[in-house]
């Protein structure tokens, strides 16, 4: 038997099931060593999860982090896309930036 959840034909995917919607807030997450990462935040005690997730690999701001958290992306921003889920320790988190969700749609 042939269990296929996926099927992407000319560039669009279709599900076999509805994908899960993540229920957190979207976030900016500074990590140490450098890494800036966005998606859907989860938290459970130290281990935290960033859904649907990028990495900012440029700001393409002139006003910060700060700019895109409230803005969204510039034409500038470049943002790698990532297959899955960001994990990471809590103690690695420089800091965090709520962003407003209906500028990223």
């Amino acid at each position: 038997m042939i269990n296929i959840k996926t099927i992407t034909v000319d560039g669009i995917k279709y599900y076999s099931e509805k994908p899960t919607e993540h229920e957190g807030d979207l976030k900016i997450a500074v990590l140490q060593r450098g890494w800036v990462v966005v998606g859907k935040f989860e938290r459970k005690d130290n281990d935290c999860k960033l859904y649907n997730a990028s990495v900012v690999r440029k700001w393409g701001t002139t006003k910060g982090l700060g700019e895109i958290a409230e803005n969204g992306p510039t034409k500038e921003t470049v943002l790698d896309k990532c297959n899955g889920v960001i994990e990471f320790d809590y103690l690695t988190v420089v800091m965090m930036i709520s962003c407003n969700e209906k500028n990223w749609e």
